[in-house]
């Protein structure tokens, strides 16, 4: 069985390394990052070109199996392929690890876009903490306030005017998180409900210093695409597949 991962995420690599030992699996990066983590196995960096790339590399490789781990944000990658799974006639499961819930004494403003956070920012406070990612400042780009942006790799403009910018990776700490808070002055959190451990201090941290958070909805899983939580979960049903596979178009 060749399992094709479309990764990048901490869930696809844990999935990877669950599964390379009793079947083949390649891991796709999209190649935004400059230095990524590397999971086991096959991998292959850079974009497919769009649904017929994707069907013809997932002919030409022979793919059984197609896992959908990008982050969650990445709504047109997870669209791509949907489509190019019904196309190809392999089955598709998308991993994506649950959302952030609100806790007690949280002040979160939930947003349906980038450009809404950047409209809600206005009486939340002057000092900004965004951890949207090196992508989508253009959002900002004419707010007023001044910005802390937290990204792997250098952001390009259009940004905010007033922007400095902290190159880090995560996972992070709470007691980190707290100092940065305080070090930078930051009075409002804008961050992605992209879920997960290793970027969850932040709100914590907001939490305790009575700091408002604009959360970015992440966009919904396609339509009839099954949905794993977590790698143990995903490598069961690729187990299961493995045990029964269908017959290819």
């Amino acid at each position: 069985m060749h399992v094709l991962i479309l990764g990048g995420t901490t869930e696809a690599r844990a999935l990877a390394a669950r599964l390379h030992a009793t079947v083949r699996v390649t891991s796709s990066l999209a190649g935004r990052v400059a230095a990524p983590r590397l999971p086991v196995g096959e991998v292959r960096i850079g974009g497919f070109g769009g649904v017929d790339g994707l069907v013809e590399w997932v002919r030409a490789h022979a793919v059984d199996v197609l896992i959908d781990a990008t982050h969650p944000f990445a709504e047109n990658i997870s669209f791509n392929a949907a489509r190019a799974a019904a196309t190809a006639h392999v089955p598709l499961l998308a991993l994506r690890r649950p959302g952030w819930v609100p806790a007690a004494g949280d002040d979160w403003h939930p947003v349906s876009s980038l450009e809404e956070a950047a409209r809600t920012l206005d009486g939340l406070g002057g000092r900004v903490f965004l951890t949207t990612g090196r992508m989508g400042l253009a959002a900002f780009a004419d707010c007023p306030q001044w910005f802390l942006v937290r990204s792997v790799d250098a952001p390009e403009p259009p940004m905010p005017a007033r922007t400095e910018v902290l190159l880090d990776r995560g996972p992070f700490t709470l007691e980190g998180e707290r100092e940065l808070l305080a070090r930078h002055g930051i009075d409002v959190l804008v961050t992605k409900d992209s879920g997960g451990a290793a970027t969850a201090p932040k709100l914590a941290a907001a939490r305790e210093a009575g700091i408002p958070v604009v959360t970015v909805r992440r966009p919904p899983v396609p339509r009839g695409v099954p949905v794993a939580a977590t790698p143990e979960e995903a490598a069961a049903w690729v187990r299961g597949r493995a045990e029964a596979p269908p017959p290819r178009a």
